[in-house]
């Protein structure tokens, strides 16, 4: 279901983005179809079809079955119209990516960050890998229209800062905001970076994510992106979705938030690799091609990985063991906000999706109120592992293109 437009005056901009959702959720469609779709008037929707067509926004890409009259132009969002750069921030690298309108990846790059500890080396870096990747796709620069953030938690969103993330060690609070947009001189926009991948999900998943949705990212961390009827859920202080601080059975490790029955703690890389250190011991993880120091995190990972690829019990049982904490979690979260679909994503997932799907369906099926009306579906996202890069960027589209309050209540461009 899309959302609704209205037709009181001194709103055509927020008439354009609902149009244009609905065109991109359940495109190709045609004017006709747009009506009942958005709650505007037939004359209302040609109108604005109008402005998007100027706009080089939509394009007319075929025409309708005939019924026996008129065969009916059919509208889809054109990808050219516009492009937005996404930055995700993980502790030793950053993704990179530019984006059509339509939710392709045109270019991407990894940054590796020899020195995460200094915000301002980390921002130059990165921003100047951003330039030069938006210059090698050579796509119209008047339609880049800014750069998007997807950055660790815990952030301050009206301040435009991130404060204290645990995994940026000597980071206290640092505007990444200002800093990104000096350095890029383009409009910025930011948010965790699990948000950013539940509204990436979302513009880019049409139809396949319209209404409400759990997205669960697995990165170096673990957080929560909550989309409820289309609509991104940020909370007061702009952190909804810290996932990782969900409630599960109390173990010996202590959160950086000092509980120790915090999920976050459990399920993050490093605390799977030194699961299987402790429960098979350092011959059989030394056989699965692990090293077991603490700068050998990222390789180790991939080996183990592998491991499960090539259905080693050990590797795959430190896996389960994780995925049911996850589902744990994942169940509290489900029965709280009445979703009927979990959505995985993050490059922590890939080689082990198939566990995470199947503990967390059990989970979240074994004793939700809801299941009984319908089951609770889990699924891996539609992006890939790019999700967190691709998320920021859709930042900057969903932002400008995206129905929403905001532009209810915004002045006029």
């Amino acid at each position: 279901m899309t959302q609704g437009g209205t037709n009181l005056p001194r709103v055509g901009d927020y008439n354009q983005a609902v149009v244009l959702d609905a065109i991109r959720t359940a495109g190709p469609v045609s004017r006709v179809e747009l009506a009942p779709l958005t709650g505007l008037t037939s004359q209302t929707v040609s109108n604005v079809v109008r402005r998007l067509l100027a706009a080089g926004l939509v394009s007319e890409s075929g025409f309708a079955p005939s019924s026996g009259g008129k065969r009916r132009t059919l509208l889809s969002p054109r990808p050219d119209g516009a492009y937005a750069v996404g930055i995700q921030l993980d502790p030793d690298a950053a993704v990179i990516v530019v984006v059509d309108l339509a939710g392709e990846v045109l270019d991407s790059r990894r940054v590796r960050l020899p020195d995460p500890g200094d915000p301002a080396a980390v921002v130059a870096r990165v921003a100047g890998a951003a330039q030069r990747l938006t210059a090698r796709t050579r796509v119209d620069p008047a339609r880049v229209l800014g750069t998007g953030i997807a950055a660790p938690g815990p952030i301050d969103g009206p301040a435009g800062a991130v404060v204290k993330p645990p995994n940026f060690a000597g980071w206290g609070r640092v505007p990444l905001l200002g800093l990104f947009a000096e350095a890029t001189g383009m409009p910025v926009a930011m948010d965790n970076d699990a948000t950013a991948a539940a509204i990436g999900e979302r513009w880019i998943g049409g139809r396949q994510r319209a209404g409400s949705f759990l997205f669960i990212y697995l990165g170096t961390g673990v957080g929560a992106g909550i989309v409820l009827n289309n609509t991104v859920l940020r909370g007061d202080s702009g952190n909804a979705g810290e996932f990782g601080h969900m409630a599960v059975e109390p173990g010996e490790l202590t959160c950086d938030c000092g509980g120790t029955n915090c999920l976050g703690p459990y399920v993050g890389p490093a605390a799977i690799i030194a699961d299987l250190y402790d429960r098979h011991g350092k011959e059989t993880a030394e056989r699965a091609g692990l090293t077991g120091t603490p700068e050998s995190v990222h390789d180790d990972w991939r080996a183990l990985r592998q491991a499960v690829r090539r259905g080693d019990p050990a590797a795959q049982d430190v896996v389960r063991h994780a995925a049911r904490r996850v589902g744990q979690a994942a169940k509290g979260a489900v029965a709280l906000l009445d979703v009927s679909r979990v959505v995985l994503g993050g490059e922590t997932l890939r080689g082990i999706e198939s566990i995470m799907c199947e503990e967390i369906e059990a989970a979240v099926n074994s004793t939700s109120v809801a299941r009984v009306i319908r089951p609770i579906t889990v699924e891996k996202s539609v992006i890939g592992e790019a999700v967190g890069a691709v998320g920021a960027a859709s930042l900057i589209l969903h932002g400008t293109y995206a129905p929403g309050w905001q532009m209810l209540t915004r002045p006029p461009a």
